[in-house]
């Protein structure tokens, strides 16, 4: 098993090489770039600022009013691990997030993963919104991502209004 020390030359040795410090910079551009469009198309979303990670996710969330009242959010995420897009529905905590992963832990979603809690984890429901992750193409990445996260978003409100009505009796 390599040493802290080891894996801290690596590191050093390849940040020299200016390949990972591009790429992560552009990265974090990018993410910073693709919160405008919900701001501009959300007005009634909060939109938060952007949680840069430790190399394992960077994201920011969308507050729709409906998740607000719930504690819930939508995190827009790029996963490092699987070097993709994903949309999380997630808690303000762990007792939310507990709470509605009752509630959506029998779902059978075909696009959707169900996630179950444990150490780490912080979500809920995943989605993923871009596979592969064309930087050629931004203006086309954005469009995908921006889609598939308000359809994502739509289905969990969605979700979540109907379980009000099966719970207040309505049809």
């Amino acid at each position: 098993m390599e040493s802290m020390q080891d894996d801290r030359k690596e590191f050093r040795m390849q940040l020299r090489s200016g390949s990972i410090r591009k790429a992560y910079r552009g990265l974090l551009d990018y993410m910073m770039d693709l919160r405008q469009p919900f701001l501009r198309k959300y007005p009634n979303y909060s939109v938060s600022g952007l949680y840069q990670g430790c190399m394992d996710m960077t994201f920011f969330a969308l507050v729709p009013p409906l998740l607000k009242r719930r504690g819930l959010k939508v995190a827009i995420v790029f996963n490092y691990d699987a070097f993709r897009f994903e949309a999380w529905l997630a808690g303000r905590n762990r007792q939310v997030q507990r709470e509605y992963w009752e509630l959506f832990k029998d779902t059978r979603w075909g696009e959707y993963r169900v996630v179950t809690p444990a150490v780490g984890v912080d979500s809920i429901v995943e989605c993923d919104l871009a596979e592969s992750s064309d930087f050629r193409d931004p203006n086309t990445l954005t469009s995908t991502i921006e889609m598939k996260a308000a359809k994502f978003t739509d289905d969990m409100e969605r979700y979540l209004s109907r379980q009000d009505r099966k719970s207040s009796g309505g049809a």
